[in-house]
């Protein structure tokens, strides 16, 4: 490492200098950076630094990130303590928080600077920390880690079974992995979102954020009202182009706007959305060389192997 600044024993900025290829990669606001600032992630970056804190457990007051973390991974809070943990596409540490609460020594890896929000919202936690890193790159030694997770991300790089294939090199072996994907579905054909990005996502990030609050405030009105009638409901505001969570998570009405304004947003902003069957997420896990796998249909696409 090159001359540092630190502040109270953290490296605030300076660089990281590879051995080998005396590569010089930056070290910035407490996050060293192995990904360029612009990259086609960009609108993750945006929106997590808006809304850091919006899905956090400890914000909301409900443990909505916890339950579906252990739902989709299948471990034990006591199988993480002490081991060594790789969150793959941290965002604004929704499940890092959840990681780092268990006593896992955890590494959180985002392309985007929602890097940065992690940071805010964890970075006093000595046993974290956050790098800005490119799936197809990781600047990690392989079989470097316990367990490793990739939640709300495969779906969104250019190429998802690279992406894939990236993560069973860093486990140890006898170590854990858990990711989930979109699923491939006939009724995506459906679904007003896939209509709307071909040209959402071509605005740029803060004009098409301005464009989600507008559509929330007038469209979720019409979503709840659908939502509610007997039977149809459920299925009906899928026709409405905004996130929903009225009866699936027990938010207040100002916590329902924030999330329908992020996942709105989430919806249309990608510049990648490619959805993947139970078949070939299972065939992914064996060509990986995973054992004890486990791919199922759970709204998402979940997949569980072990190195």
């Amino acid at each position: 490492m090159s001359a540092a600044h630190e502040v109270e024993g953290e490296v605030e900025s300076g660089q990281l200098v590879c051995e080998r290829c005396a590569r010089a990669y930056p070290i910035t606001s407490f996050v060293p950076r192995f990904a360029p600032a612009e990259n086609y992630a960009g609108s993750f970056g945006l929106q997590w630094n808006r809304f850091r804190q919006t899905q956090l457990d400890s914000h909301s007051g409900q443990p909505i990130s916890r339950e579906r973390f252990f739902r989709q991974t299948g471990w034990l809070p006591d199988d993480l303590v002490g081991k060594v943990v790789l969150d793959v596409g941290c965002g604004a540490d929704r499940f890092a928080e959840i990681a780092v609460s268990c006593g896992a020594n955890l590494i959180a890896l985002d392309y985007s600077s929602a890097v940065d929000a992690c940071w805010q919202n964890l970075g006093s936690c000595p046993n974290l920390n956050v790098v800005q890193g490119d799936i197809y790159h990781l600047p990690f030694r392989p079989a470097s880690f316990d367990f490793v997770y990739c939640f709300g991300v495969l779906q969104h790089t250019p190429d998802v079974k690279q992406a894939f294939m990236a993560l069973p090199a860093q486990l140890r072996v006898g170590g854990h992995l858990a990711v989930d994907v979109y699923p491939k579905l006939l009724g995506n054909l459906l679904w007003p979102k896939y209509w709307l990005r071909p040209l959402t996502r071509r605005l740029p990030s803060d004009r098409l954020f301005k464009l989600a609050q507008w559509m929330v405030r007038l469209l979720l009105p019409v979503s709840v009202f659908l939502g509610r009638i007997p039977v149809v409901g459920p299925k009906l505001r899928y026709a409405v182009p905004v996130a929903n969570y009225e009866g699936v998570y027990p938010l207040s009405k100002t916590q329902l706007h924030d999330w329908a304004v992020l996942d709105t947003f989430d919806m249309l902003a990608p510049m990648h959305d490619h959805p993947q069957s139970v078949q070939t997420l299972r065939e992914w896990f064996t060509t990986g060389g995973l054992s004890e796998i486990q791919v199922f249909r759970a709204g998402l696409v979940i997949g569980r192997g072990v190195r």
